[in-house]
């Protein structure tokens, strides 16, 4: 009965093309890690970073992750991420250079070494947000400054901001933080130069990305950028653009009712998912977790692919299931392996 409940609650999305039997004979055809062991390597959330000498191969695998740790595996998903990423940097590279040299592989992305800024450049474009970090949840406890801007009385939730802004947050090991451009500055974490330019940047970015989406029906409501400085010293874009992980997504024709109405905006969203975990286990200290129900993973895998295919305006390709994706992702990376 709790699931039913969940279905109905997260209402089933009226996708583009109706992909579910073919995820629900691949939910045990994830990419969960990789283990190329000749090469340096390092094991982030979602990705896995093997040092090629010269360049890196970044491997984005199906990995869910929230509340710091891993909840399932997502079929397609690193798929999705991959070419979504690779998509939305072709779309800019007008405004900013970016790290990509390659894909080689739907899962695989061969990018330019650079040095990161410990600074994430979040831009938000609306008042929104459930963590403890976004400009909602601070805003409703009655604080009318962060990151070094001001802002009136009388805002309410999910409403558009005037012009989008910058709410930037360090790189911490223990937890990102909020930050003023002014503190970035003092503290040393960028000099004023960088950030100055960087911070355009970002505000160019997320112009460029609001108008592409309502091109196809979607408000791109806030993101993350993350960039670093190349080998030349060229300020670069890095990590990710404009992915379902990195970005939120509304659906734009529904929007305004809604507002009006005082309900959530409809969107295309990976928040169900940590809802079901949280009812039915203590994410954070539970040793072992449940299995997530295939119900939910199929319907967030559809909701990844449909993503894509809207933004983009592309159809998805399915890979080669004849071989297992490992040995795919070997055989393709063969050319740079030798760098």
């Amino acid at each position: 009965p709790a699931l039913v409940h969940f279905l109905k609650m997260i209402e089933q999305l009226e996708t583009k093309n109706n992909y579910q039997d073919i995820i629900v004979n691949n939910l045990t055809n994830c990419l969960t890690s990789t283990s190329f062991e000749q090469f340096t390597y390092f094991k982030g959330k979602v990705r896995d970073r093997y040092d090629l000498g010269k360049t890196f191969a970044l491997i984005t695998t199906d990995r869910q992750s929230a509340f710091d740790r891993i909840l399932a595996t997502i079929p397609f998903k690193g798929q999705v991420l991959n070419q979504t990423g690779a998509w939305w940097f072709e779309k800019t590279k007008d405004i900013i250079p970016n790290h990509v040299i390659d894909c080689p592989d739907p899962n695989v992305t061969i990018a330019k070494k650079c040095k990161p800024f410990p600074i994430e450049f979040v831009v938000r474009g609306f008042v929104t947000g459930s963590s403890s970090t976004s400009l909602w949840t601070v805003y409703n406890q009655g604080k009318r400054e962060y990151c070094g801007i001001e802002f009136p009385d009388g805002l309410v939730k999910n409403q558009k901001l005037p012009k989008p802004i910058i709410t930037p947050t360090t790189k911490e090991e223990e937890h990102d933080r909020a930050i003023s451009p002014a503190e970035i500055i003092a503290e040393q974490w960028m000099n004023k130069d960088h950030w100055e330019y960087a911070s355009k940047k970002a505000l160019d970015l997320f112009k460029r990305g609001q108008e592409i989406s309502s091109k196809q029906g979607l408000i791109l409501v806030d993101t993350k950028y993350e960039m670093g400085l190349d080998e030349n010293g060229e300020i670069t874009l890095i990590d990710e653009i404009h992915t379902p992980d990195s970005s939120r997504y509304w659906i734009e024709e529904s929007f305004q009712e809604r507002l009006d109405q005082q309900k959530e905006p409809d969107n295309i969203d990976k928040e169900f998912l940590r809802l079901w975990f949280k009812e039915h286990c203590d994410p954070y200290n539970d040793e072992k977790l449940p299995l997530a129900p295939k119900e939910l993973v199929t319907e967030l895998s559809a909701r990844y692919i449909h993503l894509y295919e809207v933004i983009t305006g592309e159809k998805f390709s399915f890979p080669d299931f004849s071989k297992p994706i490992e040995d795919r992702i070997l055989n393709n990376l063969k050319p740079y392996l030798n760098l």
